[in-house]
């Protein structure tokens, strides 16, 4: 399956964090984030899905980069409280990736309560006007919870990656539908 980049200019990290096996992203100096700005948001809610840190997320987490998407979706989850639809979605995405690190480690109950969380918010999140969380993944919320517990039970089998390297565990991928979501 293609997976395609949202923001190509951008370099993924040297690695795709796994905890215990690799050194923590912002805490350990050999870190792939070591000593680098925290992420501040400055966007509004309604345009928070068309945000490059949101586009980041979703080339992170199409790409296995599951702990990392998870950082860049945090600071719009933290950003949307005048939202409780937008806090729930992102909340949602947050736990889905989540669940990717933990498929990576093996630890299927762990991926299931998080994708079970994850389900169960973004079937809340459907009084949206516009089809705006449809527009921003290229499918609905409901569409992801059904895929979102499905990976848990039927998770993509891991190849022989190479070191340090990502690897998608999602048989699906979040692609906007619209360049001006």
């Amino acid at each position: 399956m293609s997976r395609p980049r949202l923001l190509p200019e951008k370099n993924f990290p040297s690695y795709s964090y796994l905890p215990g096996k690799h050194p923590h992203p912002v805490r350990d100096p050999l870190g792939h984030s070591y000593r680098t700005d925290p992420v501040t948001v400055a966007v509004a809610v309604d345009e928070a899905l068309g945000s490059d840190v949101f586009r980041w997320g979703i080339d992170l987490f199409n790409h296995g980069y599951y702990w990392e998407a998870h950082e860049a979706w945090e600071p719009l989850w933290h950003a949307a409280k005048q939202s409780i639809q937008h806090r729930l979605f992102f909340k949602a995405l947050i736990l889905l990736a989540a669940s990717g690190v933990k498929i990576r480690q093996g630890k299927r109950r762990a991926a299931a309560r998080h994708a079970e969380r994850a389900a169960a918010l973004f079937r809340r999140v459907v009084s949206v006007p516009n089809g705006l969380f449809e527009t921003a993944l290229g499918m609905t919320p409901a569409a992801l919870a059904v895929y979102a517990e499905a990976a848990v039970t039927s998770p993509v089998v891991p190849r022989q990656p190479k070191p340090d390297q990502p690897e998608p565990v999602f048989d699906f991928i979040l692609a906007p539908k619209s360049e001006s979501v």
